[in-house]
Formats: C-alpha cells, structure tokens, sequence
C-alpha cells in the first residue's frame, strides 16, 4: 500500500476513534444542570451496575490514549513523505515535462492503434474474399 492511501487510512481511523470517544462521553456524561431557572433533572432509572465499574471510569483515558496513537502514527506517516525540491516552480516545471511526455506517449499510442485498425480491415476483407470463394466453389485467383 502507497503511503497516501496509508495516511487516508490513518485519517479515517482517527476521524473513528475521535467520532466513538465524543460519542462515548457524551452517553455517559451525568446531566448536568443549565440555570438555576431550570428545574432539576430527573433521576436516571434504576439500571443494572456495570459489570466492571473500574472500566467505565478508565474508558476516556483509553480512548484519549487510542486517539494521540492514532495522530502520532499520522505523524510518522506524514514524515515519511518525501521531500518536494526546488520548490513551486520547480514541481510546476516537473508537472509541464510530465505532460509533454504524457502527451507524446498518448500520440505514439494513437498512431499504432491506427495502423492496428487499418490492418484488422485488411484482415477482415481477406477473411471475407475467403468466405466468399469456399462458398462460391470458386478457385483463389
């Protein structure tokens, strides 16, 4: 895999971690009261305790600690990404000798597709003065 595809992956993944631990905090998060104005909020219902009360405390620090990994490991990759020389104009000017290449190649191409085409129709009326003289008996001349 080339490194811009590892680095969208990578940014999927924190854009994952970062989406579960904002989700996460805010369903566990205890109401919180807004004004004086407003009443109390009522009582959460009675549930079932977790099952591992350490766990759910220990959780945003999991998940913060998931998500630092995550950008570190995007900044690692980002590293890795070589080093452009010379700057705008001289990436300007390897984009311009790319094209004329490109272009050249792309002409080169045309042309032999071209002599392809026309030695197919060659072929094909051939094939079809061969079909034509076993069907007609006929001797080749």
């Amino acid at each position: 895999m080339d490194i811009i595809s590892q680095l969208q992956d990578q940014v999927n993944t924190i854009a994952s971690t970062a989406f579960n631990t904002f989700g996460t905090l805010q369903r566990d998060a205890p109401p919180v009261r807004l004004s004086q104005n407003y009443p109390d909020p009522p009582p959460p219902p009675p549930t079932n305790p977790p099952e591992d009360a350490s766990n759910f405390s220990e959780q945003p620090k999991i998940m913060s600690a998931a998500l630092v990994k995550a950008a570190k490991q995007f900044d690692a990759l980002v590293a890795a990404l070589p080093i452009a020389e010379g700057g705008e104009e001289a990436q300007l000017k390897r984009i311009a000798e790319l094209q004329a290449e490109n272009d050249a190649v792309g002409q080169e191409l045309q042309r032999q597709l071209e002599a392809a085409e026309k030695e197919l129709k060659q072929v094909q009326e051939l094939f079809s003065q061969a079909t034509d003289n076993c069907l007609n008996l006929k001797k080749p001349d």
